[in-house]
């Protein structure tokens, strides 16, 4: 039996995202509904559960800043929490302020229409429900649709095989296995130390090499968490007022106005104390190339110093991008992995996978014997969740062929045709460039701004402009070409690793507190570049 749920506001998504929205949306005085597919909330970290699963933003800030006491009574065991601790907090912070009762669970959405008579959007489940709302706040994270790739013969594999984005519930016994990983993006950087520990042989497809830091990792001790708590107010403001919505500002100064001895040290401080503060070490390693050149050398020569087999750390220097250009990695003993004798490095660029057989990979050169297949291919990020909810606007006008030479929207929260829908860390928008916590929260209290704005004017609809969009799309580019990010022409930035996407580069370079700056004076302006009415 279908039934029908109307609501001022339709939240799809249980993630940091939609938890947040939720929470503002019931203190605005809001009716309010999260949909969820999964049948627990977390969002990615309910998805990524591959084994070494963790995040790259130190735990302390890698969480909401939006309450003190949340700060205060919550305790972080390690520096980078891994994937289950940071399920356990999105678990808190549900219960503590209860957040259940208007989450509906194993809910995946199928489609989403916009009632223009009405001025409701309609959303279908796969139940086939319906929840009827006002507005629509997609709340599905930037890195939710997993990428399997399309090679030939996975069908015939009789072994068993994994993509990190949709991994199973229950652990996954690689002990005595052959086992195969294709991809060596930040998830295959901190899968594979951990599966190769485990099979009896592990084989390594590498398309892409790639720069990575040491996390450095370990407990947190009491005294460190408790310095933390004391210091919240501080670190959260740095956190604002920075380029990537971290708790530290990047160095003012360039890489090309030291000696050589002096920027070395500063190297290799930062490489000792690990994690993503490297990329703060100098102003210019992201616009100039001369100056990244400087980091990306250093690394690649500690990539010579690490691996043992020469031949092997030729084939882990990364030659086409520089470094922080992609997504900037960071591992636990990851090229250390490449010494283990039950470690093979296959590189793809130079003998391409021609298929999968039943037993194994083919390259063009060789079949390697597999018992298992390990996917860490990545997403298509930013617009691949929003397009897989079949969302259409006015006229019947699909997203997906709105979208078809690359996202369009204003400052990546609306898109033109769409009325009274809101997209959290949409394309356009810093997102993945960011603390995602940092970005999230900015983004939930703008919406809530506007709602309750319009609210108080007596307004029902809003939606912005395709000149609105056309401007923000240049600043998007202008952006992103004052700096080498474009440049790296195999990112998922500009949606290089799915075939068939458009390229674009489609999150917003200028920095956390500029974009932060620029919807403040947005809505100062009374929401200029948005029609209500």
């Amino acid at each position: 039996m279908t039934e029908e749920q109307t609501v001022d506001v339709v939240v799809v998504g249980a993630g940091f995202a939609g938890l947040y929205m939720l929470h503002r949306l019931r203190r605005s005085g809001m009716r309010a509904v999260v949909l969820e597919a999964a049948d627990g909330v977390g969002g990615t970290w309910y998805w990524n559960r591959y084994p070494g699963a963790r995040c790259d933003s130190e735990s302390y800030y890698y969480s909401y800043s939006f309450d003190d006491d949340l700060q205060q009574e919550w305790t972080w065991s390690e520096r980078y929490a891994g994937q289950e601790e940071i399920r356990r907090y999105l678990d808190h912070v549900a219960d503590r302020f209860d957040l259940r009762r208007d989450i509906r669970l194993n809910t995946r959405v199928t489609a989403t229409s916009w009632d223009e008579e009405a001025g409701l959007w309609n959303v279908g489940t796969e139940a086939g429900d319906t929840v009827r709302g006002r507005y629509l706040v997609t709340a599905v994270g930037c890195l939710s649709s997993a990428n399997v790739p399309d090679i030939p013969g996975l069908d015939s594999f009789e072994g068993d095989w994994y993509h990190t984005g949709q991994w199973p519930h229950e652990k996954v016994d690689f002990s005595g296995k052959r086992v195969g990983i294709v991809g060596t993006g930040s998830t295959g950087i901190q899968a594979i130390p951990v599966i190769a520990a485990e099979a009896a042989h592990l084989t390594v497809f590498q398309r892409t090499p790639n720069y990575s830091i040491p996390a450095r990792n370990g407990p947190m001790s009491p005294e460190v968490s408790a310095k933390i708590k004391q210091e919240y107010d501080r670190i959260r403001a740095v956190q604002r007022a920075s380029t990537n919505g971290h708790p530290f500002l990047i160095n003012e100064t360039s890489a090309l106005a030291v000696d050589d001895d002096v920027r070395t040290a500063t190297y290799e401080s930062a490489w000792e104390f690990g994690g993503l503060r490297f990329r703060a070490t100098y102003a210019d390693l992201l616009a100039d190339k001369a100056a990244n050149d400087t980091a990306s050398d250093f690394i690649r020569n500690k990539i010579r110093e690490i691996v043992k087999d020469p031949e092997v750390a030729e084939r882990l220097l990364p030659k086409d991008h520089g470094f922080a250009t992609k997504r900037p990695p960071i591992d636990t003993e990851y090229f250390e992995t490449y010494n283990r004798d039950n470690v093979t490095l296959v590189d793809v660029r130079a003998t391409p996978i021609q298929e999968i057989t039943p037993t194994g990979m083919r390259t063009s050169e060789h079949e390697y014997p597999l018992d298992c297949i390990v996917f860490a291919t990545g997403f298509d990020a930013l617009t691949g969740p929003l397009l897989r909810m079949n969302i259409r606007g006015r006229d019947g006008v699909a997203l997906r062929d709105r979208w078809a030479e690359g996202p369009k929207t204003y400052l990546g929260l609306q898109v033109a045709g769409f009325p009274n829908m809101f997209t959290i860390t949409g394309p356009g928008s810093p997102s993945v460039l960011t603390n995602m916590p940092t970005c999230i929260e900015q983004h939930v209290e703008w919406i809530i701004d506007c709602l309750e704005h319009m609210r108080d004017k007596g307004l029902d609809r809003v939606e912005t402009t395709e000149d609105a969009e056309r401007e923000w799309g240049a600043e998007v580019a202008r952006a992103a070409d004052r700096t080498l990010l474009p440049q790296a022409s195999t990112s998922w930035y500009l949606g290089a690793n799915v075939p068939g996407k458009p390229r674009v580069f489609m999150p917003y370079a200028g920095g956390m507190a500029n974009y932060a700056k620029t919807c403040e004076e947005v809505a100062v302006r009374g929401y200029d570049g948005f029609v209500m009415t």
